[in-house]
């Protein structure tokens, strides 16, 4: 048995969690919006197709906030199809995923989802095949009360009080060969900067992402966030970060520690941005989006592969089925976010359903909860108030990635005005469990305690449509609190949560 001492005081604050940490990304791609959460002919849709099931289970997820409608599917995408009489709108060559768009679901029909899921709509808009002119327009259309041509059209649609969108993506992977409209970091800089003027010409208010990376391993990383911001620093208000991760070759304690790589993202995307400050001599600091992260396993194969002339309306496409060992690294990606809350205001587990999903859906049949979605929840639940800078005493285990890390991984949180924490373990070890021990603070002593672990015997069970609940959080019966000591154990390959406060 390994033993690990862990330390949590407020005095000690990251940053304020920000709710949007907790958002998702719905792209047309795959199933994620048709047989996703839009199928009209559904037992339990409602009156606009969307599924109720599947609307009960973003709820308990927890998200926050959901990009939309890309992706890699923006760059090519023409806002206005989306909207007007249903029967009226264009099909569409979608040349990302290489699928017809049918514009069933557009602006209109994602807004009603967004407030029917209680979530807050990030809306991308398309510098890859377009410009700034489109983005105005989509603003127009979108916020502008009333008694222009785009904004009459909104509500000859249907939609009297405008949408209100607050959050703007300006593009997406714009460093990313296989974009429409593939640009230089200098091109793209460029742009965003002339779009997000124009933008803040209409609202001044409006949050801002300029497309950073598209991974850490992309050959211009760096140099495209320097270069980018450069440009265009003084007019946006965060750099997306996007990142993946999959175990490959069987190296499973490698993939555990998934999460080093992503503070190390963060942390150079970071230094890049305060670099480029100092430069400018600026008194704004640009905060990170990281609207993209999850597992994905990129090379697996897909049935039904599209060749040839082939352009279909749906399409089973990214439809990874999660493990244990999946799910215990997204939570381990969710302490991470948490880890740097001072910093990352905002994040968004991509996707949502069906395409490398927490959610699942049979066409005409049940949704179910892939493994991966049970971290997300808890964290987006239990996580309040500020995050905390944890100090942690632990033996090491190697790993033949990132060499030498923690076997244990961390994150805590403190709502002050509920008297609240939660606390976030991940052990690493791929054999043995690991007695923990966590000093808190005085005001807790003689609270109490629910804990919960994600562990299975065997870290490649999954849950599927025979057998959805396979897999689930357990109640940790380890957990002990005497006076400001919290004892508990954790299980080889495992992800637990914590809750200490009144009941």
């Amino acid at each position: 048995m390994t033993d690990a001492r862990v330390r949590i005081d407020p005095a000690f604050a990251v940053g304020p969690v920000d709710r949007r940490l907790f958002g998702s990304f719905v792209e047309h791609l795959g199933r994620c919006v048709y047989e996703g959460i839009y199928e009209p002919g559904h037992p339990s849709a409602d009156a606009q197709g969307f599924r109720r099931d599947v609307l009960d289970l973003v709820r308990e997820l927890g998200v926050s906030t959901v990009r939309y409608p890309g992706g890699n599917f923006v760059s090519g995408y023409r806002w206005e199809d989306g909207v007007g009489p249903v029967e009226e709108r264009p099909k569409r060559l979608d040349l990302a995923w290489r699928a017809t768009e049918t514009n069933e679901v557009g602006l209109h029909e994602f807004a009603a989802w967004c407030e029917a899921a209680d979530v807050e709509l990030m809306y991308a808009v398309n510098l890859g095949t377009r410009g700034v002119a489109e983005a105005l327009d989509v603003l127009e259309y979108a916020n502008v009360p009333g008694g222009t041509e785009l904004s009459d059209a909104r509500r000859a649609n249907g939609r009297e009080k405008p949408f209100d969108i607050r959050m703007w993506c300006l593009g997406n992977e714009m460093d990313g060969p296989w974009q429409l409209g593939h640009s230089t970091p200098e091109e793209y800089g460029r742009i965003a900067s002339q779009t997000a003027k124009a933008l803040r010409q209409i609202d001044k208010d409006l949050e801002l992402v300029a497309c950073g990376s598209s991974g850490r391993g992309m050959p211009t990383f760096g140099t495209w966030e320097r270069v980018v911001l450069e440009r265009c620093y003084e007019d946006v208000d965060y750099i997306s970060c996007h990142a993946y991760y999959e175990e490959r070759d069987g190296d499973l304690a490698s993939f555990l520690a998934s999460g080093v790589d992503m503070d190390r993202f963060i942390e150079e995307v970071i230094v890049t941005a305060d670099h480029v400050k100092a430069l400018k001599r600026s008194d704004k600091r640009i905060d990170i989006s990281f609207d993209e992260w999850n597992v994905w396993y990129m090379g697996a194969e897909e049935p039904g592969t599209i060749t040839g002339d082939e352009w279909p309306e749906v399409q089973h496409r990214l439809e990874n089925v999660y493990s244990v060992a999946d799910a215990v690294v997204v939570g381990g990606l969710l302490i991470s976010l948490l880890r740097h809350a001072d910093r990352v205001r905002s994040a968004s587990l991509a996707q949502l359903v069906n395409a490398i999903a927490p959610i699942m859906t049979a066409p005409g049949g049940p949704a179910w909860r892939q493994t991966t979605f049970f971290p997300f929840a808890l964290t987006s639940h239990l996580a309040r108030g500020v995050s905390l800078d944890v100090r942690v005493e632990v033996a090491s285990t190697s790993t033949a990635v990132y060499g030498d890390v923690p076997l244990v991984d961390v994150a805590a949180t403190y709502d002050d005005g509920e008297n609240q924490a939660a606390v976030f373990l991940l052990n690493r070890s791929l054999t043995d469990p690991l007695d923990v021990t966590v000093e808190i603070p005085a005001s807790l002593a003689g609270a109490d305690v629910e804990a919960v672990t994600l562990h299975d015997a065997d870290p490649k069970a999954t849950n599927t449509r025979e057998n959805p609940d396979r897999v689930a959080p357990a109640s940790n019966p380890t957990a002990r609190l005497d006076g400001t000591s919290l004892t508990l154990t954790l299980p080889p390959v495992s992800w637990t949560a914590v809750r200490l406060g009144a009941r």
